[in-house]
């Protein structure tokens, strides 16, 4: 397995991810640009990751967990 594999998460909990971001940054009645401010990441990494056109690493999925102040196991159940 690859060093890439093992940072991407798969497809369903991509799913999930998307949902949860989403949920959250609505709840803290945050845009995206303040989330990727806050992660310290671009707009469009956000955009992308909501949209499940991108598998956020696990590197950005904690970036994005710290920005909405929750646990990166809150993002994946």
């Amino acid at each position: 397995m690859s060093d890439s594999r093992l940072s991407k998460i798969s497809e369903k909990t991509q799913q999930k991810v998307a949902l949860n971001i989403f949920t959250l940054r609505e709840q803290l009645e945050l845009s995206q640009s303040e989330v990727a401010e806050r992660a310290v990441i671009d707009r469009k990494t956000v955009n992308r990751i909501e949209n499940e056109r991108f598998s956020p690493s696990i590197d950005t999925l904690t970036r994005i967990s710290v920005a909405l102040g929750v646990n990166v196991s809150d993002l994946l159940l």
